[in-house]
């Protein structure tokens, strides 16, 4: 879908929305500011249950062969385990399935979108791009309409979620998988449970010296996962601490020349400015052990190869078509500078970050999905 056709769906979506009142019930601990909302698309628990079928329907996508849950996965807080996504069509993505964790608190969504601030926005470029397609819908509309329009099931949620709205439209699909994707909100971490919750058991001694390490200078990662949210992408209704949220970290300089491959050089492909190139978001960390492999193209296997990676100050592909030493990328990050990091420092920092799982999240029922077998 071209720019001006998405920017004319997103202006339709604007009044759709159910009154101006919320109505619903926020599970989130005292203490932990509310997310914004649109004004025209105020939470409902009515419209959070409709777009929780919407996600885990493979009816959305054109073909009927994936949903939105394909490649955000529960059990993965909402990511999935592969490099880079793959589409209803089979086409690759360029990058990593990002984790749908408090995304309803990020000011930028995606790995590089900076003019994408709501998840309504968001939404229209995996239902309705096309480089890559994703749910393919472009083309399909009436068709993937008509699935849900004749079901009676759905008949049933849309009327509780959006009473005396005509017939069911992408407007209104959009609006509640928007409130399903807010409401998945996780704060019961072992890290919350000491942080937040003044319960001085919840982390041992190693992961307690992590916790040390992590807000160090000498490892410097809270500069830019910092926050309650572990990210520099969060506003909420109470302050927005919006610093600069996309960075290049080192992780390619092919051919000495501090570019990307080519067909993803993040920022850069959007600003054509030659300092934002290799510069991507920095995602959360809550979860982040359940959601490897890890950056935006997925070419770190785990949370061990992360640390040696940032410890190494970037990294030096030595073969392939993308050789070359990212640690000498001259728009690497100033907080990429590598450490010395002993085995027992790095298995700290390896507990600590294994204690933002939060394994209420994965498995609340409100979050599965509500049909027994796949359609």
């Amino acid at each position: 879908m071209t720019g001006p056709a998405i920017a004319c769906l997103v202006l339709a979506l604007v009044c759709v929305g159910c009154g101006t009142q919320e109505d619903y019930a926020w599970d989130i601990p005292a203490g932990f500011p509310r997310p914004p909302v649109p004004e025209g698309n105020p939470m409902t628990a009515a419209k959070v249950e409709l777009g929780r079928h919407f996600f885990y329907d493979t009816r959305l996508s054109g073909n009927g062969k994936q949903a939105c849950a394909s490649c955000h996965r529960p059990e993965h807080a909402f990511s999935e385990p592969r490099a880079r996504a793959v589409g209803s069509t089979g086409g690759v993505n360029s990058r990593n399935t990002l984790a749908l964790v408090n995304v309803a608190y990020n000011d930028t969504l995606m790995w590089v979108h900076p003019g994408l601030s709501t998840i309504e926005q968001q939404l229209l470029i995996p239902m309705f791009g096309d480089n890559p397609v994703e749910l393919g819908i472009a083309g399909r509309e009436e068709e993937v309409l008509a699935r849900f329009r004749d079901d009676p099931l759905y008949q049933d949620l849309y009327d509780d979620a959006f009473p005396r709205h005509g017939a069911l439209g992408f407007a209104h699909i959009v609006d509640a998988l928007a409130c399903f994707v807010r409401s998945l909100v996780s704060f019961e971490s072992p890290f919350d449970e000491y942080a937040y919750a003044a319960n001085d058991d919840a982390l041992d001694a190693v992961a307690l010296n992590g916790l040390q390490h992590f807000f160090s200078e000498k490892f410097e990662c809270h500069h830019c996962h910092g926050g309650f949210n572990f990210t520099q992408s969060s506003t909420h209704d109470s302050v927005a601490i919006l610093d600069n949220a996309f960075h290049n970290t080192g992780l390619y300089n092919v051919g000495g020349k501090d570019a990307y491959p080519r067909e993803d050089q993040g920022l850069y492909d959007l600003t054509g400015e030659p300092g934002d190139r290799g510069k991507f978001r920095a995602p959360t960390l809550r979860n982040v052990a359940l959601t490897a492999p890890y950056m935006h193209d997925g070419s770190l296997a785990d949370l061990a190869a992360v640390l040696d990676f940032y410890a190494a100050g970037g990294r030096n592909v030595e073969t392939g078509q993308h050789v070359g030493d990212g640690r000498v990328n001259a728009y690497k990050s100033q907080f990429v500078r590598g450490f010395d990091m002993t085995p027992t420092e790095r298995a700290e920092l390896l507990a600590f970050l294994h204690a933002l799982t939060d394994a209420t999240f994965v498995a609340r029922p409100e979050y599965q999905s509500p049909f027994i077998e796949d359609r």
